[in-house]
């Protein structure tokens, strides 16, 4: 067994969540191996500990924990009525900091539990006063602020369910996403910052309310002081200190366990945005375990994890509230160009004890010579870091420049299940470049081709029995195929989440990457669609293939091929054509990072484009094991890309 980078302080693990929760088991709070063995063999034995550990307030009690395992279509706490909301509203005391909203610039302002209360209550008594009732859809245009958290709880309290996605989004974008939800009210910002530039999403906001004709209402946030032009909305339009000054009491609407929460959205490959959608209660209980449990948040604790609003982590930096501690909302750069550590200076500020990011972020940190040290580090208790894999060579950078005795927490989970699969815990070794188990709840395998578990060989990342946050359904997927199709057609009954992974012998993870084609750029998933499509539109361009390939180094390279049209060069110009549409377009996260010209773009016969197949090639697999020639429309194009491969990794070494 190789050697833990840090061992667990016996007087944390003693005070903390976890090591309380395993003692009223008759459980030995050092032993966390025990803890989720038990917690994977006796499913019904863990949530109900979980429901009774964090009191959930019930209207109607559950009749059973689990009446029905299967997968998909497990039946979790049946007759329970309950509403997330009133569990985010109720552990904040009236003089709480319940919010702090944040900014690059620095400046900031709190929410106390009685305002937050009182802003949620007027605004979802808006709401209800436009027609808004259980099952409606209510959806933002919103950066990370209060007011995503205010409308999203408000939203929550009536049964409607909430989707939003950030305003970097552009409006078809944002649209192909809300379109297939047929929203009733939009709640949308004047604007965002980003590295000391406003940005300016009036206009877009009146596209996307044009592309929406469901809608009864817009309601117009004002955030960067932008004044709202009188313009043409194609229903009724009202201002947020409107509908939020009301003085309303907060009514919560009991809902059964599995009704509607939010809609997620996670881009594939080909086609329109996914829809996940997720329950009141299996969200509930799975952010309570995930943020209470290996977090250790609680009253008192204060989270930051930079993080955008079509993210799956903001919906944990909301979920924060149900733990009673504070959260955090930022809108701007994580590294603005006017001060790189402006993340770090705001977490010294405001005391956080848990500061997440993206290894991206921590990389960066450590290449530019940043020292988060010179500020007062020492509330931070975790750092919390996921959307890829982090390697070994940052954890000692954050033990150097952050805290001796800090938690690296490395995460992996999805979208799909609105948390993770495997991170830490306060009673967990960690060990440098691995994830130092998998989560309480989470009965994780690594299958090998032949669909059989593997200990210390890479597999497929795969969840054997149910959780409780597995979507409930998709979007437009009414008999369920598209469903069982994303994760259960490679092993029926059995949870494939698309990820390359080794179980070690000393019951840790290490996530070597998607093993599909879905852009992972920080943490924020892109369809490659979402980027072909708007590539594809300009006329330059026959065709292209954008690839997201994680490096060994805990790089990411993201190039974007291009096939131009006949008497077009692919120069500086034309590239820079592509990256504006592309930020304009799609998302200016998910701007490649170098666009090549290619002799043209390989497919299976059915017109596919060879995507996964190409990301492997470019990350050195041999052909032969990714992909079957007879099957490819132009093989000569397979072995270019394989070629290509070659090359960039002869250059690296």
């Amino acid at each position: 067994m190789s050697t833990p980078f840090l061992t667990p302080d016996p007087r944390t693990v003693a005070a903390s969540r976890i090591a309380e929760f395993a003692r009223l088991q008759g459980m030995d709070p050092d032993d966390y191996a025990a803890l989720h063995q038990w917690s994977v063999t006796d499913l019904e034995g863990f949530w109900g500990a979980v429901w009774e550990y964090f009191d959930i307030d019930a209207d109607t009690p559950y009749e059973q924990v689990l009446a029905e395992e299967r997968m998909p279509g497990a039946r979790w706490f049946p007759g329970a009525t309950l509403n997330y909301a009133h569990h985010a509203l109720r552990n904040l005391a009236d003089e709480d900091v319940a919010i702090i909203a944040l900014d690059e610039t620095g400046t900031g302002y709190e929410v106390t539990g009685e305002r937050l209360r009182a802003l949620v209550a007027s605004v979802a008594a808006t709401l209800r006063d436009l027609g808004v009732v259980k099952g409606d859809r209510v959806v933002g245009y919103l950066p990370d602020t209060p007011h995503a958290i205010v409308a999203f709880l408000a939203a929550a309290s009536l049964g409607a369910v909430w989707s939003v996605c950030g305003q970097d989004y552009a409006p078809k974008a944002a649209a192909d996403r809300f379109a297939q939800l047929d929203p009733t009210v939009l709640i949308a910002a004047d604007g965002y910052r980003f590295n000391g530039t406003t940005h300016d999403r009036r206009d877009a906001t009146l596209d996307l309310a044009h592309a929406l004709p469901t809608l009864k209402a817009t309601l117009l946030v004002d955030h960067v002081g932008l004044p709202w032009p009188s313009r043409t909305y194609p229903s009724p339009v009202i201002r947020w200190e409107d509908a939020a000054t009301r003085s309303e009491d907060v009514i919560c609407t009991p809902v059964p366990f599995d009704h509607p929460l939010w809609v997620v959205f996670s881009s594939g490959t080909t086609g329109l945005p996914k829809g996940i959608v997720h329950g009141h209660g299996g969200v509930l209980l799975e952010h309570l375990k995930t943020l209470g449990l290996h977090s250790d948040l609680g009253p008192g604790d204060r989270l930051l994890w930079y993080t955008t609003t079509h993210w799956m982590m903001w919906n944990l930096v909301a979920s924060t509230l149900l733990t009673g501690a504070t959260t955090c909302t930022y809108d701007g750069s994580p590294a603005p160009f006017a001060k790189l550590d402006v993340l770090w200076e705001l977490a010294a500020r405001h005391r956080v004890t848990v500061f997440g990011t993206s290894p991206q972020y921590l990389l960066g940190m450590a290449k530019f010579g940043i020292d988060p040290s010179v500020h007062d580090l020492s509330s931070i208790r975790v750092v919390g870091c996921t959307g890829s894999a982090l390697p070994a060579s940052a954890y000692p950078w954050v033990r150097d420049h952050v805290g001796e005795r800090v938690l690296l927490a490395s995460i992996s989970g999805g979208t799909d299940v609105v948390s993770g699969f495997a991170g830490s815990a306060p009673n967990t070794p960690v060990w440098a470049g691995e994830l130092s188990a998998p989560h309480l709840g989470v009965a994780l395998a690594a299958y090998d081709a032949e669909g059989f578990p593997v200990i210390d060989q890479v597999g497929e990342l795969v969840v054997t029995r149910p959780m409780p946050s597995m979507p409930l359904y998709f979007v437009n997927d009414p008999d369920g195929t598209r469903y069982r199709e994303a994760y259960f057609s490679s092993y029926p009954g059995v949870w494939r989440h698309g990820d390359w992974i080794t179980l070690t012998g000393h019951g840790s993870v290490i996530v070597h990457g998607r093993s599909d084609s879905t852009l992972n750029r920080n943490g924020v998933r892109l369809g490659s669609a979402d980027i072909h499509d708007v590539v594809e539109r300009l006329p330059e361009i026959t065709e292209a293939l954008v690839i997201g390939a994680e490096e060994p180094d805990g790089g990411y390279w993201m190039p974007l091929f291009v096939v131009p049209a006949a008497g077009v060069t692919l120069d500086d110009a034309l590239r820079e054509k592509i990256r504006d549409a592309i930020r304009a377009g799609a998302s200016p996260r998910h701007v490649p990072d170098d666009i090549l010209e290619a002799p043209g773009i390989p497919h299976i016969r059915t017109g596919k484009k060879l995507e996964v197949p190409v990301k492997r090639l470019l990350q050195g697999a041999p052909v032969e094991q990714v992909v079957n020639s007879a099957a490819v429309d132009a093989p000569d194009l397979v072995d270019y890309y394989a070629r290509l491969g070659a090359e960039r990794r002869d250059r690296s070494t």
